[in-house]
């Protein structure tokens, strides 16, 4: 798929990582989210969705 297909998504972190495990530690890292209360946009695909989906109590899909 070509990224001007696909529409975009804001991540916001809304949760702290403490307490957390490492790999869920890593996901966040990967999606670009260091800070609570932090906004990243990525395009939405299947790779981005399921690293949204293994930290999903971590995370909220922004509007």
């Amino acid at each position: 798929m070509a990224k001007t297909q696909l529409k975009q998504v804001k991540i916001k972190l809304v949760r702290s990582l403490i307490g957390s495990s490492e790999s869920q530690r890593k996901i966040v890292k990967g999606l670009g989210l260091t800070k609570k209360d932090r906004i990243v946009e990525h395009y939405n695909s299947p790779t981005i969705m399921g690293m949204v989906n293994k930290v999903s109590h971590l995370v909220q899909i922004v509007e």
